[in-house]
């Protein structure tokens, strides 16, 4: 039986994308088994998303306007409703992020999230998550759009040399993950430079941070701690992460020699390694 609940469109934006799918759907005459034929998926998907059960990713939001003519309104919906799979006390964060023409990212434990593949950050958010997993991994990777932008942010990134070696998700992910990274690098406005373990105490031991600057509003930095994040415009908190950002800058390796890292990393650790027989092992 289809499911009829009603849904308050004023309720949330993903409320008001499943009232807008039903109301779209029945204007065009279409039940939900022929909508999802037209757009590759089943007729109990479009049920879950009309009644707020399921959170739509932006491809299926550009199918759904090809498929009813809505002149974008679900590619410009999903937006919002990705949004709001953050947690609320990062959102905004993500705000500012979006806003930002320069990021300064020092991850000392993980990729940084604007750099994730999707696997990555799905064993990255899988392993302690509330909540439907495919949403907040769709709504990390609905970040990264910023860095597709036709003036994306200036992107620069420090991390340990942990970061490449700590394996999440298994070899598979981390290989992709790392080849990710090297291929980030080849853009002009993303630069990652390898916190090396020979450069032992760092400026940076106190934990993760960013720095965003804006061409209008005040510089901020951004930290985290076990429970929210903490984001402050204070001048002298700014001075003093770009101080410790530029001693951890000055202590990396140089984006060359972070790149061959990031490859052998990949290669000796996450490569192809031959058994004794000479097969090889993924």
């Amino acid at each position: 039986m289809v499911n009829i609940r009603n849904l308050d469109p004023s309720a949330s934006p993903l409320d008001y994308y499943g009232a807008e799918l039903r109301r779209l759907r029945e204007a065009a005459g279409l039940n939900q088994s022929q909508l999802g034929a037209v757009v590759y998926c089943t007729g109990s998907l479009i049920g879950q998303i009309e009644t707020a059960k399921k959170v739509p990713t932006r491809r299926f939001s550009e199918q759904l306007d090809a498929a009813l003519m809505t002149g974008g309104t679900f590619s410009r919906l999903v937006g919002l409703v990705l949004r709001c799979q953050l947690p609320t006390w990062f959102q905004p964060y993500a705000d500012m992020e979006a806003r930002a023409t320069y990021i300064s990212s020092f991850q000392p434990q993980l990729v940084v999230g604007l750099l994730q593949t999707e696997a990555y950050a799905r064993a990255v958010l899988g392993v302690r998550t509330e909540g439907d997993l495919d949403a907040k991994v769709a709504a990390r990777m609905d970040r990264q759009r910023i860095l597709e932008r036709g003036t994306p942010p200036l992107m620069w990134v420090v991390l340990t040399e942990a970061v490449l070696r700590q394996e999440v998700g298994g070899k598979e992910v981390m290989r992709e993950q790392l080849a990710h990274l090297l291929r980030m690098q080849e853009h002009d406005w993303v630069k990652i430079q390898i916190l090396p373990f020979a450069a032992g105490a760092h400026a940076g031991v106190m934990g993760e941070f960013n720095l965003l600057r804006f061409d209008e509003d005040p510089d901020l930095v951004y930290t985290e701690d076990f429970v929210q994040g903490h984001m402050t415009a204070d001048p002298a908190a700014f001075r003093e992460g770009s101080l410790r950002y530029d001693h951890l800058q000055a202590a990396a390796l140089s984006v060359e020699e972070s790149a061959a890292l990031i490859a052998r990393v990949m290669e000796e650790q996450y490569g192809e390694q031959p058994e004794p027989d000479g097969c090889a092992l993924a």
